[in-house]
């Protein structure tokens, strides 16, 4: 962990720019006084600000890190968005290993390669570990989400080869007010026929939209390398989030689901892994480098976006 190296204005490219993460990040940016290009998959929305890029192809356009200092890595598909059959899988992967592969490839050609590269990783790569406390230095679980995790990460430390400095953001749930996991729970809670998944023992571990932008920036900027857990410093349990959530709702959350609901609705493979998989993250890299949160309290950053 290095002291900052940046004393001006940087320049970022930005993979995944118009996710969740993605867009808040270049608004965040360029609010800070940087600029932000996008890595677009669509050539007709090729910008001063944008540049083409496209996985499946393996295409990207030749100037697409001219003079760019930093690159921050959130492309991927949705884990969450359908079930994980096998073709699906083959997905999950080429948006996520083969992508870092192609951008990690592109910037070791570039004739000046950015200084830095974060990655995006999950929590996943824990893999469903109970009440183990897991900083950056636990290793790596089992399962497909883990494996994934592991290979991603893999993929994006490349790039030191180039010398470029690697920070691998394993990031928890984003509470947003349009996060997808967040608005398709919020019907039901708000109806009050939401509860706990199962026993609701599982740590979810999350993170506020804002304190997930800013350990990014921060990360660029900081001189910090290696994994990095992106998760607020108190976690809570499924049974925790769900009832804070119901209260900011003023809502009863007595309902419990039994697991061979979402086993039925996603297949058990997924449900498993996404729904009641335990992760008990903790962000060690970033308080050790000094990152203050301002939202570390689930009550206060679900009431502020709920309001």
């Amino acid at each position: 962990m290095g002291a900052n190296p940046y004393t001006g204005v940087m320049r970022v490219a930005v993979a995944g720019a118009s996710g969740l993460i993605g867009s808040a990040l270049v608004r965040q940016l360029r609010s800070s006084g940087h600029e932000a290009v996008r890595l677009v998959r669509d050539p007709r929305a090729r910008a001063d600000d944008a540049r083409y890029w496209n996985p499946a192809t393996g295409d990207i356009d030749d100037d697409a890190f001219a003079g760019v200092d930093g690159v921050v890595n959130l492309a991927g598909a949705g884990i969450g968005d359908r079930r994980w059959s096998e073709r699906r899988k083959r997905e999950l992967r080429l948006s996520r290993v083969d992508a870092t592969e192609l951008l990690v490839e592109a910037m070791g050609a570039a004739s000046n390669p950015p200084e830095v590269l974060v990655a995006g990783s999950a929590v996943g790569y824990y893999g469903d570990r109970g009440d183990e406390v897991l900083d950056e230095q636990s290793g790596p679980g089992s399962g497909f989400l883990a494996v994934l995790s592991a290979d991603w990460e893999a993929a994006a430390t490349q790039a030191q080869n180039a010398g470029i400095r690697v920070a691998l953001a394993r990031t928890g749930l984003v509470v947003a007010d349009n996060a997808p996991f967040l608005t398709r729970m919020l019907p039901l809670f708000k109806l009050g026929l939401g509860g706990p998944l199962g026993r609701g023992q599982q740590w979810w571990p999350w993170i506020s939209i804002e304190d997930e932008v800013r350990a990014l920036a921060f990360l660029l900027e900081s001189g910090v390398s290696g994994p990095v857990n992106l998760c607020a410093p108190n976690p809570a349990t499924n049974r925790e989030f769900t009832g804070v959530l119901a209260s900011v709702l003023r809502r009863p959350a007595a309902l419990a689901v039994p697991r061979f609901g979402p086993r039925l609705l996603l297949g058990r493979e997924l449900a498993d892994e996404l729904l009641f998989s335990s992760t008990r993250a903790h962000p060690a890299a970033l308080a050790n480098a000094g990152f203050e949160f301002r939202h570390p309290d689930l009550r206060g950053t679900l009431e502020e976006v709920l309001r």
